[in-house]
């Protein structure tokens, strides 16, 4: 019933715009911090969280300290390229409501990849919310530029198979 009433309900899109608008602030913000900085470096960070993987209770699992080991660390000018780039992208999906749940996927991605690392500052609260706006689907991005990316696709793609079935009924 709740799941229905995020998905389908007119208020519920309504207050799934402010939790997506907030969550698109969040994302922006940490983006164009690192972007506007200049010379971004995670190294610092994953180094960190690979040695966070040791001792009696580690903070960081092994087999996460392995993949930082063994791929992100090595392949770090692309996760310090990916990271802000990523970030900003996010934000600026969720505030415009642009292919919302695609964004806000990458978003839980990256939340996921930042606990796994050891981390949490906001991001469980970020998670939490997050599951809310891809839970609701396409509601979430009602009232922003997916109402309207949704309804030029239909119109592309569904009035095109119209059309052909329509062709081919008539032959």
């Amino acid at each position: 019933m709740f799941i229905n009433f995020l998905r389908t309900n007119k208020i519920a899109s309504g207050f799934l715009a402010i939790i997506r608008l907030y969550l698109g602030y969040e994302w922006i913000h940490a983006g164009w911090g690192k972007l506007s900085a200049g010379g971004f470096d995670a190294s610092g960070f994953l180094g960190f969280a690979v040695k966070s993987a040791t001792g009696e209770h580690p903070a960081v699992q092994g087999w996460w300290a392995d993949f930082l080991t063994n791929f992100a660390l090595p392949n770090i000018d692309l996760f310090n390229f990916l990271v802000p780039i990523g970030e900003f992208a996010i934000g600026l999906g969720l505030i415009l409501g642009c292919f919302t749940k695609s964004a806000m996927f990458f978003g839980l991605m990256m939340n996921f990849a930042f606990m796994f690392s050891g981390t949490t500052s906001t991001n469980p609260q970020m998670v939490l919310l997050g599951i809310f706006i891809i839970i609701a689907g396409s509601n979430a991005g009602r009232l922003g530029l997916d109402h309207y990316i949704s309804k030029f696709i239909n119109r592309k793609i569904f009035s095109s198979k119209v059309s052909t079935n329509n062709l081919s009924n008539a032959s």
